[in-house]
Parts: C-alpha cells; sequence; structure tokens
C-alpha cells in the first residue's frame, strides 16, 4: 500500500452513482495504460468510497459491479473512470510534450532567412521569450500549429517538405539503406551496375542537415546530395 497523504482520487460514476479510491497517481495511469503493475502498489488503502473527502464509504457494491471483491472493484474504477493529476505529474506531463513540440518544430521547420533548422535551445528560448504555455491534457502534435503562430513574431519559420537526390557509392550503399528508410519517404530506388545506390528521398526540411551527417559518417563522406524540390 502506498502512503495516504500522497494518494489522489480515482473516481467512476454509475448512473448517477459516486464510487472513488485513493491512489498512487502515476502508478494508477500505468494500470491504467494497461502496464503491469501490482495492485499494491497503485492503492493506498482497500476501502471504496461516495465521497473521500466526507469520509462516505459506498454501498451495494454488488449491485454496480456485480463482484464485492473490492481489488477487482478498484481495478475497475482505475480503468474507467478519472484520476486525479498532482502538480507534479502535470508538470512532467508538460515537460515531456514541451521537448517532443521542440523536437518537431526542430525536424519539420527551418528559417526561411538560411533554409536551415532553427537548434534546439533557440526554439526552447524563444518559447519562454513569448511565454508560450504547454497543456498537459493535448498531445504535442495538437499544440504545434499555434506553438508556431506564436514564435513566428521573434523566430522566422517556415514548414517545408524536400525532395533530394542521393547518390552512395556501392560500398556503404547497404550500410546507409535502414538509415534513408528512417529519415523519410522513398520515392525511387535504384541500384546501378557497380553496386552504388541511387535514391529520391521525400524528407521533412528541418531533418536534410541531420541526414547528411548520418550519411558522411557512414560512407567517410562519399555521399552525393542534390536538392530537386521544396514546397
Amino acid at each position: 500500500m502506498i502512503d495516504v497523504d500522497k494518494a489522489v482520487v480515482a473516481k467512476l460514476n454509475i448512473g448517477g452513482n459516486n464510487f472513488e479510491i485513493l491512489v498512487d497517481c502515476e502508478n494508477a495511469l500505468k494500470l491504467k495504460k494497461g502496464e503491469n503493475i501490482f495492485l499494491e502498489d497503485v492503492l493506498a488503502t482497500n476501502d471504496i468510497f461516495k465521497d473521500v473527502k466526507k469520509g462516505e464509504h459506498a454501498s451495494n457494491l454488488a449491485k454496480f459491479f456485480n463482484t464485492e471483491d473490492k481489488k477487482e472493484i478498484a481495478k475497475k474504477i482505475i480503468q474507467k473512470g478519472e484520476i486525479q493529476l498532482t502538480s507534479e505529474y502535470k508538470q512532467k506531463l508538460r515537460d515531456e510534450k514541451k521537448k517532443r513540440i521542440i523536437d518537431i518544430i526542430h525536424s519539420n521547420a527551418v528559417n526561411p532567412e538560411n533554409g536551415l533548422p532553427h537548434p534546439v535551445n533557440r526554439i526552447e528560448i524563444a518559447m519562454g521569450d513569448t511565454k508560450v504555455r504547454i497543456d498537459e491534457y493535448k498531445s504535442a502534435e495538437e499544440q504545434v500549429k499555434d506553438i508556431i503562430n506564436k514564435l513566428r513574431p521573434i523566430l522566422p519559420i517556415k514548414y517545408e517538405v524536400r525532395e533530394i537526390a542521393i547518390k552512395i557509392h556501392s560500398q556503404y550503399a547497404g550500410k546507409s539503406f535502414n538509415t534513408l528508410k528512417k529519415y523519410g519517404k522513398m520515392l525511387k530506388e535504384e541500384w546501378g551496375n557497380d553496386g552504388s545506390l541511387l535514391v529520391a528521398l521525400e524528407i521533412p526540411g528541418g531533418l536534410q542537415m541531420e541526414l547528411i551527417d548520418k550519411l558522411n559518417d557512414i560512407t567517410k563522406g562519399s555521399v552525393d546530395v542534390k536538392v530537386l524540390n521544396v514546397r
């Protein structure tokens, strides 16, 4: 059992009847997602409440849950109900989503003045300067568009998709192929008689330089890259 003083409320309403339990926030969320968590590491008490704050215990449990087993009832409340989030967990979610949003902008957008991606730290500083608020309840993908609009007055941003042609010499072609597939959509793939590889790749603009650096490492600089189209 976890410390009651550190527990939060998980609740489920069935036909206007309220059922509440005390749980560890993070472990309850893991259990809700289907992770393998011992119930003892989730519950602060085996009691099922009608109202935790008032200390009112729930009654007629079998009528609503088809069982009197409080552990089984607690699992159903966690799996089907709502779990209160601690302020610490909300901050953890915001931090994770901020990192993801920065990564999306860095990977998919470029500075239109030079065609290069903005460094991660520059994006993070701009988010601080514009007092961007991260919503812990929305996905990073849902928030990116609005955040970019807030950043644009101080950080020029342009979303770009590029089609690039890449030629890799035969001795490095096999090693490079999986890397190419990870970075973009393969539009064309040709293997030369000498074993060399020629591909046309569709890639987010912000990832072009990163991909080129990776290929240069693999091929010891023996790679040719040409931009075919930008949109």
